[in-house]
């Protein structure tokens, strides 16, 4: 009798150990780490490093992300080879129409793109107008010396060099404000050569991605190419002033650009597809412009989609006290609230993935 109480005993608690065991199991399974793929632009590339290297260690997600360029990173988003992309130059209706399903854009923060230069001898804070940039782009303004960069710069000893221009040779959001900007300045520009994450340049040397312009101007004298005002800083790279649609000669700052985005703030459509170049005011920068995260508002996979969610309502949240140090302009509580509502849509199988 007593072999026959131990036996049963015995059953009872392997009977109770097994729920324990797959719930462990289910558990483990359940906190398996999560790692979210993106690829795009290089734009905002310093910013999503930061926030990937914080995320990780606060809520214990990988974002692996690739700085690609925009344009890769649009065309990587349709091929659905990665859980989001990232662009600085908005998808035009035929590249959603391509991704198919409902595509959302995602504002994270805005950035200002500089004239970068290396004029030995001289320093920084050389000034420009948009239609003096347009014609350097387009080959039509081919020495330092000209006499419309010598008027803008009369204290300003400029050398009789050749100006080597420099553009992106990438599929590029950062060439997508760029030739946004030079588009809406000269009207040369907007017929021979327009805007896109891509042109065809009349002139000049290609670098992939703004660390490859970057580079490129550095190791080339009388250069001159643009870039992210995040990479300009980092690089200790000199970039002049540009004159802004009030006249003034304004050099690209946190401030100025936050002064630039909070100026098109009531222009802002309802999918946040939107350039801030020229726009109004005295102390605006004027070639400024968001960058977007781009994912689909119905997600294949609900875990993945869940944390997607969840990190981009902690960037657009937390995530926005790292993008001052980095010369990002945050987002404007006003622009976060439109965002919450947005990222309260994405579903997974037809559920929300947000309370």
């Amino acid at each position: 009798m007593r072999n026959m109480r131990k036996a049963w005993i015995s059953l009872v608690l392997v009977a109770l150990a097994v729920p324990l065991l797959v719930g462990s199991i289910s558990t483990s399974h359940a906190q398996a780490p999560v790692t979210l793929n993106g690829a795009g632009a290089t734009f905002p590339y310093p910013l999503y490093s930061k926030w990937s290297q914080v995320y990780a260690a606060e809520k214990g997600v990988r974002i692996n992300y690739q700085s690609i360029g925009s344009g890769g990173g649009i065309r990587q988003f349709i091929a659905k080879t990665v859980d989001f992309g990232a662009s600085d130059g908005p998808m035009t209706d035929e590249q959603i129409r391509q991704a198919g399903g409902r595509v959302l854009h995602i504002p994270m923060v805005a950035g200002a793109v500089v004239p970068v230069y290396n004029i030995p001898g001289v320093g920084p804070g050389l000034n420009f107008t948009g239609d003096v940039l347009a014609d350097i782009f387009l080959g039509k303004i081919t020495k330092w010396n000209d006499p419309r960069l010598a008027k803008l710069n009369p204290n300003v000893k400029l050398p009789s060099a050749d100006i080597v221009v420099v553009h992106r040779s990438d599929g590029s959001g950062t060439t997508a404000i760029w030739a946004n900007y030079l588009s809406k300045v000269s009207a040369e520009w907007k017929s021979k050569v327009g805007e896109g994450t891509s042109v065809n340049w009349p002139t000049g040397l290609g670098g992939k991605g703004n660390e490859g312009v970057a580079g490129l101007v550095r190791q080339t004298p009388n250069s001159l190419g643009y870039v992210e005002l995040a990479y300009a800083v980092t690089n200790k790279m000199t970039f002049g002033k540009v004159r802004n649609k009030a006249g003034q000669f304004i050099q690209a700052s946190l401030s100025t650009t936050t002064r630039a985005m909070e100026g098109a703030l009531k222009a802002i459509p309802e999918d946040y597809r939107i350039f801030i170049t020229d726009p109004e005011g005295r102390d605006v920068y004027p070639i400024a412009g968001f960058t977007w995260i781009l994912i689909y508002g119905e997600q294949p996979d609900p875990v993945k989609g869940k944390a997607l969610v969840e990190f981009l309502w902690w960037a657009t949240h937390d995530g926005q006290k790292y993008a001052p140090p980095l010369l990002y302009a945050p987002l404007s509580k006003g622009l976060v609230q439109r965002i919450e509502k947005t990222l309260k849509t994405v579903t997974s199988r037809g559920e929300p993935l947000l309370p």
